[in-house]
């Protein structure tokens, strides 16, 4: 596997250079590292859909606040590239920070309207960074198509639509969260919590299963639903709600009814809303999301 490793960004991209000169289809998966089933999911959804499937394992300083977990991130660079190369992966990116943000580094790339709500209020920074260290990616793996979980819906939003706006040559591919068996979102973060705060965040996907019963059932008062998910999570006395939004699948704008049910589905999107939410379990701050249909 070691062969496969990179770190330098210049060896990357010449090493795609020929890649695409084979006529290969590149795809790239960016992750952070600490790697669960949830990544290892958009892996084998990128080894079906290209020819060269690069991995990239860096934790990007410039999304995190002065305040958050960037020193104690979990790092577990070795696990990783043994899970990676029982996949078969073609090439794994793993830059120092100093690579990625030389001295003097003074660009940054901010998504206005698509950021600004829900993490973007909680994290003011966090986006301008996601979406700056993913371009960078992207530009030095010359990636065809990438791939990110749904989890972080509204990180997806965002790289939709800084590479529309920005004419990128690359398909974005959004794959399903990937659960734990009781319904806990797959995150590296999970590993911070407690046996209590683990059990207790359980909530969080029961509150979103109750959104769309809610909504089948006919309810499309936006508010009405919060207010509902909000005391449901308010059961587990450990968690601290940040936010519970229902919004525009596309645009993020916060709704006040849910639209009636499409009547036809010849359109093959019948997405009537995005449910987001954040909780803390102690010092953990957890995201989940479903759509509403």
């Amino acid at each position: 596997m070691e062969h496969r490793v990179f770190d330098d960004p210049q060896v990357v991209q010449q090493k795609m250079i020929a890649v695409r000169k084979q006529g290969k289809l590149i795809g790239v998966v960016p992750t952070m590292g600490a790697l669960h089933e949830g990544h290892l999911s958009l892996v084998q959804q990128a080894k079906r859909d290209a020819d060269f499937v690069v991995v990239t394992i860096f934790v990007n300083p410039t999304q995190f606040a002065p305040h958050e977990d960037f020193d104690k991130y979990p790092r577990t660079l070795k696990q990783d590239l043994e899970q990676l190369r029982e996949l078969e992966v073609d090439l794994i990116f793993t830059p120092a920070n100093e690579s990625m943000y030389p001295p003097g580094y003074d660009t940054f790339v901010e998504v206005v309207e698509s950021a600004k709500r829900f993490e973007g209020v909680s994290r003011p920074a966090h986006y301008r960074g996601v979406a700056t260290v993913v371009l960078k990616l992207l530009n030095i793996t010359m990636a065809d198509m990438a791939f990110f979980g749904q989890k972080d819906y509204q990180q997806c939003c965002v790289i939709k639509k800084m590479t529309a706006d920005l004419n990128l040559p690359v398909r974005i591919t959004v794959c399903p969260t990937v659960r734990e068996p009781d319904g806990l979102a797959m995150s590296s973060r999970n590993r911070y919590l407690s046996p209590e705060e683990r059990t207790q965040a359980l909530v969080l996907s029961r509150s979103l299963t109750l959104a769309q019963e809610l909504v089948d059932d006919g309810m499309t008062d936006t508010d009405r639903i919060c207010r509902m998910m909000r005391e449901k999570i308010e059961t587990s006395p450990l968690a601290q709600i940040d936010y519970i939004a229902i919004a525009d699948p596309v645009t993020l704008e916060e709704l006040a009814t849910i639209s009636a049910r499409p009547q036809s589905q010849t359109t093959g999107n019948s997405t009537r809303a995005v449910v987001l939410l954040a909780v803390r379990f102690g010092a953990t701050r957890l995201i989940d999301n479903t759509l509403l249909f």
